[in-house]
């Protein structure tokens, strides 16, 4: 570009100070290399990112809030909720109240879109499903195993979109194929989740560092599934797992994917529901300190390794009771630890006693900073990627 255009470019937008044809010109370039919005049914998204649900206590009504006035999605963890609302001895009651008040306090600071992320294999899952639906949530995000009967919730004044995370074409295509035939229901959208992503993965062991698992081969083949179905429903993809610049978001909008979902950039951040110390452990991480380990659901997941791994190792964090029933697939006899104490410990900030899941690319955090920063540098970063090509 001739410096001379540049310098008009820097001007401000208005016929006093730019002749009308470099103005309309400058206005098209610009809008070329925005972040296009895109909708899920009915609900349109201005900013084509979801924050990533991160549980026990790290993406709640703070977050959640911050990243939906942005224009994305804000998405509140149900994971853990009864550890934070202890009305009852029952944990599982807990978790319901929890979830009725993160959502009021989250509608409270934005009008933005908000959704939840609900485990499958959390043992409440259905009651999680039916609260979110009754407190007319905007999307549900269920991942973590294949949600089979969630439509079955749907009541006929439901306004709640469900999109499965799935981390295949052949998952996309099962609970296409389902939903549809057992509800004549398809998903409002899914979410593909690559080997990168942290937390819990749908992946084995030996797949996460094979490229035939890569993102960048998934979400062509989860588009193709999608578009399958055109003839009945709109289904947006959404590419997730180790997006962690603009330049990864222009990356997957241009294989086919109509938005990203982000979590571990979100997490050190002002908003952020954690304790700075928690936040901190992402700011002082290295690439050497991101582990895959066993986590007691029965999925690998992605950490930063510590001091409470170690012991995990060594077998000197075995529970020797319990009283949440969280997990369908936990058994606390044969666990190597409790996985919500652990997470809750961490997301309190005692890291001796618990560990963060983290992206791939958690190393790369600098520092924290606000969401509106984030967001801010990740518009930038996108239209220096794209330099005014149309996504």
């Amino acid at each position: 570009m001739k410096t001379g255009m540049l310098f008009l470019m820097l001007l401000p937008y208005n016929n006093n100070c730019i002749p009308p044809f470099y103005y309309y010109v400058c206005r098209q370039i610009s809008s070329r290399m925005n972040m296009k919005s895109f909708y899920i049914g009915n609900k349109e998204i201005k900013l084509p990112i979801i924050q990533g649900g991160m549980g026990v206590g790290v993406s709640l009504s703070r977050l959640a809030s911050a990243v939906a006035n942005e224009g994305g999605i804000g998405v509140i963890s149900v994971a853990g909720l009864g550890l934070f609302y202890k009305q009852s001895p029952d944990y599982l009651k807990n978790c319901i109240w929890g979830l009725r008040e993160e959502v009021r306090k989250t509608r409270e600071k934005t009008q933005g879109v908000i959704g939840v992320n609900i485990m499958v294999a959390l043992s409440n899952f259905s009651d999680m499903v039916r609260t979110s639906i009754e407190e007319k949530v905007d999307v549900i995000f269920a991942g973590a195993g294949l949600p089979f009967d969630m439509p079955s919730h749907l009541t006929k004044d439901s306004i709640t979109k469900l999109v499965p995370i799935v981390s295949s074409a052949r998952a996309a295509k099962i609970i296409c194929a389902k939903w549809l035939a057992n509800y004549n229901y398809l998903p409002d959208a899914l979410v593909v989740e690559g080997p990168k992503a942290g937390g819990h993965l749908g992946f084995k062991r030996e797949q996460i560092e094979d490229s035939d698992y890569a993102l960048e081969n998934l979400i062509p083949e989860v588009v193709s599934v999608a578009q399958s179905y055109h003839d009945v429903k709109h289904i947006p993809v959404i590419a997730a797992g180790g997006i962690s610049t603009g330049e990864d978001i222009a990356r997957f909008l241009k294989l086919g994917a109509s938005a990203v979902q982000m979590g571990t950039i979100f997490v050190p951040t002002e908003e952020c529901d954690a304790s700075d110390i928690f936040k901190q452990e992402y700011v002082n991480s290295h690439e050497q300190d991101i582990q895959i380990i066993e986590s007691p659901v029965g999925m690998p997941g992605r950490a930063i390794a510590g001091e409470f791994i170690r012991n995990v190792q060594d077998g000197r964090e075995k529970p020797r009771s319990c009283s949440f029933h969280c997990i369908k697939t936990c058994d606390y006899e044969k666990s190597p630890y409790c996985i919500i104490k652990a997470l809750y410990n961490a997301a309190k900030g005692n890291m001796k006693k618990g560990y963060a899941f983290v992206g791939a690319n958690a190393y790369l955090t600098e520092k924290i900073s606000s969401v509106h920063e984030v967001v801010a540098k990740l518009k930038d970063e996108f239209q220096f990627a794209t330099k005014g090509v149309s996504i």
